[in-house]
């Protein structure tokens, strides 16, 4: 690997997971707010679902965002614009002000995520392509594992949570001025379409899409869950924790399995351990069994968009590639929708337990695709 490679893949490495430790702060914050005035869960859900909608949103901008200001600039004012979201969120009353901010922090988050993303899978290139993608992912989980961290020692109350969130946005946009990526600067290639990249890549977008419903519902309604069984706000904040650092310990091996195994059935074995895991949640809660079962549960959903990130590096590059990760955030975006908005509905009228069971569903949903899918591509190389 050459110096600028290198450097690009670490200076994006260190700006998108410095960029999640605030991710990660953001999506408990807010719903522990909105839970401690006394707000509905449906409506925690509905609020959590305005972010994916503004994922939504900008996914047909950024293919043109990027070639008209150039990659770079267009992640440097994305990340000014989300610190600047960050800190109104305190000096304004959730009802609407905050629906309307997540549209925006979503917005401006997928600009960010897309084209960072692109040029970690790009610079990752090699056979330890899905290695070095896992430890990129166990560094992000880590970042987002320090977000709800913060809040057992900051509090919801006030203003300093959102404080803290900008400024260590604001430092994650500083290595992004020591990234050179010609290729997908260059003026000389037409964007590819979402639909179009659709078309080319079906199966990995619906295994992101339904891995997002998972990660969106417990990174949103997991601390309301553990409040609701009998934890307190600082208890149920490392219950979130928990589930996202599982990243740091396992992601790993999972590359190292998808670097030398089918990476649909990997994927499959990520599914079934995610669901089977979300199933027991209700009945470890409470005893020391929870966290290994919430630290395995968020490593092999994460494995998933791990084992997808690397197969979409190995298919696509240029302005394909960064439509391809732009195509991701929308799947995320899509399934974050869903499942914020079943998560908050399956509490509503089936009570807590009704959040990990429901997510055990859509796990068993994806294995059954996942199968059926590989199961034909094997046919067909047959």
């Amino acid at each position: 690997m050459d110096r600028q490679r290198l450097i690009n893949l670490l200076a994006a490495i260190a700006a998108i997971t410095v960029f999640g430790f605030t991710f990660g702060l953001m999506f408990p914050l807010l719903s522990l707010i909105m839970e401690s005035r006394g707000i509905p869960s449906q409506w925690i859900g509905y609020n959590a679902a305005m972010h994916p909608v503004g994922i939504v949103l900008s996914i047909f901008a950024i293919p043109f965002v990027v070639k008209r200001f150039g990659a770079k600039r267009a992640v440097i004012g994305a990340g000014l614009l989300t610190a600047a979201v960050i800190v109104s969120y305190p000096f304004f009353p959730v009802f609407w002000w905050w629906f309307g901010f997540r549209v925006l922090q979503g917005f401006f988050v997928s600009i960010l995520f897309a084209i960072s993303e692109a040029w970690i899978v790009k610079f990752s290139e090699g056979s330890w392509r899905s290695r070095i993608l896992a430890l990129y992912t166990s560094i992000l989980a880590l970042s987002f594992g320090g977000g709800p961290a913060i809040i057992g020692i900051t509090g919801i109350e006030g203003a300093l949570p959102f404080l803290i969130g900008a400024l260590v946005l604001l430092f994650a946009i500083i290595p992004i001025f020591f990234v050179k990526d010609e290729e997908v600067d260059s003026e000389d290639e037409t964007p590819l379409s979402v639909l179009a990249f659709a078309k080319k890549a079906p199966i990995l977008l619906f295994a992101v899409g339904m891995f997002a419903i998972l990660d969106a519902a417990n990174l949103s309604f997991l601390p309301v869950y553990a409040v609701k069984r009998g934890f307190d706000q600082e208890m149920a904040a490392l219950a979130l924790t928990a589930f996202v650092l599982g990243n740091t310990v396992l992601q790993f091996p999972i590359g190292w399995f998808a670097d030398h195994f089918p990476k649909r059935w990997v994927m499959v074995g990520c599914g079934v351990l995610s669901g089977g895991c979300s199933l027991l949640v209700p009945f470890v809660f409470g005893s020391w069994a929870l966290w290994p079962v919430l630290t395995v549960m968020g490593a092999t959903a994460a494995g998933i968009y791990t084992v997808a990130l690397a197969e979409l590096g190995e298919r696509f590059s240029g302005h394909e590639l960064v439509t391809g990760t732009a195509s991701f955030s929308t799947m995320w975006g899509l399934g974050a929708l869903l499942g914020s908005l079943a998560a908050g509905w399956s509490i509503a009228g089936f009570g807590p337990d009704g959040l990990p069971f429901t997510m055990a569903a859509v796990f068993l949903v994806f294995i059954v695709s996942a199968i059926v899918s590989a199961t034909r591509e094997r046919r067909q190389l047959a």
